[in-house]
């Protein structure tokens, strides 16, 4: 008779050992659809914000395109952030709670569902589009924050130790793509329906320059994001059951072993001796077993976790709430950028739908230059490098970028055209989009890719998604001040200066100075998180020597 503890053990260990096989990539490609589906949604509202401005709010008496007030576009583009947040909490602990299978399907399901009734978002007027769009994205939010936790939690216990890492990045690396995609739909939408119902610019003609089919432009952009999840939602919800939570939290090792044997193609001994004397050694073992699992099965909040993991948790979510404060911050400058470089033109010198043409074209160029190759060098390198490494020397240049930005802002900038205010003429062109592009590129070759990878390997299988959830939500807490804190913050100091509906603020240098301080912060807390590269999962959170000892001494203590 097979010790059933034994059984447990010998799963996890080949999980550690095997191979990489073909079962690795279908968890990849089925996991990054989601964070493909999440990225396109989250980000591709950047694309078309203006365009809701134009269609919803424009008021001739200002003779300017129309904008989202303040309030309408925070709301826009927060709302989404608040239910990520919101759904990273709840779908982690539902993740431990219920296992990972039940509720990996939901998430997908619910981001299907939503992304298509953002695009079908109805209303008489422009408070009823958007309140219905708010709804409708909050809850796409929520799906959305459940991928993040059940995703890099099902690919750290499928994974082996040697590549570990580059599996759980390269999950996290299709939301580049994500991004990339929802630029480049946002292109060929703008771009097909200009050429169908093509209008001067604005300031040639203030009425005709926005199409009423320019409404069509936005929705089926949401809706398209709705395409890649519903292809992979049949193979999501098929996907077994991670072996290790079904051995450590279920403790179930005989449904462990037949859920590997199917993808690893191996023979584990799970089979019974039915003597009665076998039945009774092996009802004494798991009784035995039993007692053990309630001396170690400490709870979150414990004395014993915070001994164990406080500091881990700690450092794992200073971190990433400090790289969302800066990651979702930097388009702060983005407007000063793409216009300097004379990638976007003054809003009046265009139509609606070239605008959004340009905006596409701009956040595909900056995707594609520096977003993508950032994550994909992380892939690449990380189970060489590691994690600790990648994330320290992330937040320095990210730092160091930042300090240059703040001490050299107009100097590279320039300064408003004598004979075109909406230009920038002198400075440093080349530099200035170098340092945004080489910003973006260090937060994703570093902590936006380690502070998604480590959580999902430190803690206790049983506890591994509630505190990915938690780190995760930290993240979005940071995004939603580096979102709109510091667009408010960023507003100039000058009274008639700043944006149309917004107070004034404490300027962009002062925020970038701010920001740079963000980022060392981010630098010192990474030396609370160990380096994970090479460990087991039931080494570094001390399942191993927990399940162990506990066994032994309740042994020592029956005897």
């Amino acid at each position: 008779m097979p010790d059933q503890s034994a059984v447990g053990m010998e799963v996890l260990r080949t999980l550690d050992k095997a191979k990489t096989q073909g079962y690795h990539f279908k968890s990849i490609v089925i996991a990054g659809m989601g964070f493909f589906t999440d990225a396109y949604d989250l980000f591709s509202i950047s694309t078309v914000t203006r365009l809701l401005g134009r269609l919803y709010y424009y008021d001739p008496a200002l003779g300017k395109p129309g904008t989202l007030p303040p309030n309408v576009a925070a709301a826009v583009n927060g709302v989404a952030l608040v239910g990520t947040l919101l759904g990273q909490l709840f779908f982690g602990w539902a993740g431990d709670k219920f296992g990972r299978k039940k509720v990996y399907g939901i998430t997908l399901l619910l981001m299907i569902l939503t992304s298509i009734a953002s695009g079908l978002s109805l209303g008489s007027n422009a408070t009823s589009v958007m309140t219905t769009l708010c709804f409708f994205r909050f809850w796409l939010g929520f799906g959305i924050g459940g991928d993040y936790p059940l995703s890099a939690t099902i690919m750290s216990e499928y994974s082996n130790t040697k590549t570990r890492g580059a599996f759980i990045g390269a999950v996290f690396a299709m939301q580049g793509f994500g991004i990339l995609s929802g630029a480049t739909v946002a292109i060929i939408l703008s771009a097909a329906f200009n050429a169908a119902y093509h209008r001067p610019a604005f300031q040639v003609d203030q009425i005709r320059s926005t199409p009423p089919q320019a409404d069509y432009v936005w929705r089926l952009l949401f809706m398209f994001g709705a395409l890649p999840a519903a292809l992979t939602y049949y193979y999501r919800i098929r996907m077994p059951e991670t072996a290790r939570y079904t051995a450590l939290v279920e403790k179930n090792n005989e449904q462990a072993a037949r859920d590997m044997e199917k993808v690893l193609h191996v023979q584990f001994q799970t089979k019974h001796d039915d003597s009665s004397v076998a039945m009774g050694v092996q009802k004494h073992q798991a009784a035995v077993e039993r007692e053990a699992d309630k001396k170690v099965q400490y709870k979150l909040f414990s004395q014993e976790f915070l001994r164990r993991h406080g500091y881990q948790l700690l450092g794992c979510t200073v971190c990433w709430f400090m790289l969302d404060v800066a990651f979702y911050s930097q388009n702060l400058f983005q407007k000063d950028i793409f216009t300097a470089v004379g990638w976007i033109p003054a809003a009046k010198k265009m139509s609606a739908l070239e605008e959004v043409f340009k905006i596409s074209r701009a956040q595909a160029l900056i995707a594609l230059v520096s977003t993508v190759p950032g994550y994909w060098v992380t892939v690449a390198l990380i189970d060489r490098v590691g994690r600790w490494w990648i994330q320290l020397n992330g937040f320095f240049m990210m730092t160091l970028f930042m300090l240059v930005l703040t001490f050299d802002y107009y100097n590279l900038r320039g300064d408003p055209c004598p004979a075109d205010s909406s230009k920038y003429c002198g400075g440093n062109h080349l530099a200035f989009i170098a340092m945004y592009a080489l910003t973006f590129f260090f937060a994703n070759f570093g902590p936006n890719s380690t502070t998604f990878i480590v959580p999902a390997e430190l803690f206790p299988a049983r506890l591994r998604s509630t505190c990915h959830g938690i780190s995760a939500a930290s993240g979005k807490a940071g995004a939603i001040v580096g979102a709109f804190g510091f667009l408010y913050a960023s507003q100039n100091e000058h009274q008639g200066k700043q944006d149309h509906g917004y107070p004034t603020g404490i300027g962009i240098k002062k925020s970038l100075l701010v920001l740079a301080v963000c980022n060392a912060i981010g630098f010192f807390f990474t030396f609370f998180v160990p380096e994970t590269n090479g460990k087991s999962l039931e080494e570094l959170s001390g399942e191993n020597e927990e399940s162990n000892g506990a066994v032994e001494k309740t042994k020592a203590d029956n005897l």
